[in-house]
């Protein structure tokens, strides 16, 4: 059976590989494992929680209606991230077998009250769904933020994935060169001019309205390991918290774990989406296995 839903979580089978699996938490509707063959493509940490206590520290967190801390005064009092990966989801059942498909969807009854009443004045009325697809060789997460209020409100979105990797030292992710940079490092902006993103210490960027004909890969040791395509998702946040990041980081186990990851995070971050009463924004990402490097 494709689609196993459980008190807690909802697994999907691939229907033509028993060993192709997405497992889903239905806290924070959290991918927090997709393996490909049996092999895990997703990093997660040891001590991440996924008893619902708080968001988890790995797989594929949901980011909204803010990213990080914002001065805004819609979301100042709101705390990092926001209420979606705080929440717990609505498993809304399957919609296709093949490839298997499922739905889940957030609105203002189900979400996180505390963090909730701080967007805005607390009375944003929002619908949130979110789909994922498996396939043989790719997973797909597509969301969908409507708006039947009877007034506008803005919201960030982020897929916040992190990416399993055998050595980060070993790691470049490409297709930046040119493209707008914030280093939140070091609070500055500039031109990318490297070739390729490499990890010897902290990164912490957001690459901002970058193209969406461009796919971002994940390379190691000359080799493409993960693909990340995006679908009205202009930005790209780059992050690895290194050494003394990951030792501040409570659910961050093992410590050098950051040595097998790297996060490739979609979103709509630098600026805020405005939603007017009945519209709906969408957009998604694909996540796929190994390819010829490309370049644009």
């Amino acid at each position: 059976m494709p689609i196993t839903n459980g008190d807690n979580e909802v697994i999907i089978t691939s229907c033509k590989n028993a060993n192709t699996q997405v497992k889903v938490l239905k806290y924070g509707a959290t991918i927090y494992s997709w393996k490909v063959n049996g092999k895990e493509q997703l990093w997660l940490s040891d001590a991440a929680k996924l008893d619902g206590s708080k968001p988890v520290r790995g797989g594929i967190p949901l980011v909204f209606p803010v990213f990080g801390k914002s001065k805004d005064p819609s979301v100042s009092q709101m705390p990092q991230h926001g209420f979606a990966r705080r929440s717990t989801w609505e498993f809304l059942g399957q919609t296709t077998e093949d490839p298997p498909t499922i739905q889940f969807g957030l609105g203002p009854e189900l979400a996180d009250q505390e963090v909730y009443s701080k967007w805005d004045k607390g009375d944003n009325d929002f619908t949130l769904v979110l789909t994922i697809e498996l396939d043989d060789d790719f997973v797909r997460t597509k969301i969908e933020v409507s708006n039947p209020d009877k007034k506008p409100w803005k919201f960030n979105w982020l897929f916040h994935s992190y990416l399993r990797v055998d050595d980060v030292e070993n790691v470049l992710v490409n297709n930046l060169p040119g493209e707008d940079c914030y280093d939140q490092i070091i609070q500055e902006s500039y031109e990318e001019r490297e070739p390729a993103v490499n990890f010897a210490g902290e990164v912490d960027r957001i690459y901002r309205n970058v193209s969406t004909k461009k796919i971002l890969q994940v390379i190691e040791m000359g080799r493409v390991v993960h693909n990340v395509q995006r679908n009205n998702l202009p930005d790209v946040v780059i992050w690895n918290p290194w050494i003394e990041k990951s030792k501040g980081m409570s659910d961050f186990q093992p410590k050098d774990g950051y040595l097998k990851m790297v996060c490739v995070e979609p979103g709509h971050v630098h600026d805020f989406v405005l939603l007017r009463p009945g519209e709906t924004w969408s957009a998604e990402q694909v996540i796929y296995k190994g390819d010829e490097i490309k370049s644009y």
